[in-house]
């Protein structure tokens, strides 16, 4: 089966969306994430979330500059998120 690539834009359910992005690791498929907007100020559930994404290579984009990780205007992840098979809002 070929791989799927997956985008997780990170909003409004910010826990949700990043322990459903290290979920969605386990069937080895692409998921690339994206911070949207706000600054992400994480906790220790975030943290850990986010510290497995690092392990698992999963890239972590943000159109906010406040947030340190890969910057993306806003125009860019629109432009990379059509060539996604997935992508889940949250």
């Amino acid at each position: 089966m070929a791989k799927k690539r997956i985008a997780v834009l990170v909003r409004d359910r910010k826990h949700e969306a990043l322990r459903m992005s290290v979920g969605l690791t386990l069937a080895d498929d692409e998921v690339n994430v994206f911070i949207m907007d706000d600054k992400l100020v994480p906790d220790d559930d975030m943290s850990l979330n986010l510290e497995t994404l690092q392990d698992l290579d999963v890239p972590v984009f943000t159109n906010n500059p406040e947030n340190n990780y890969k910057q993306m205007s806003t125009e860019e992840i629109a432009k990379a998120l059509t060539d996604c098979d997935a992508v889940i809002a949250y």
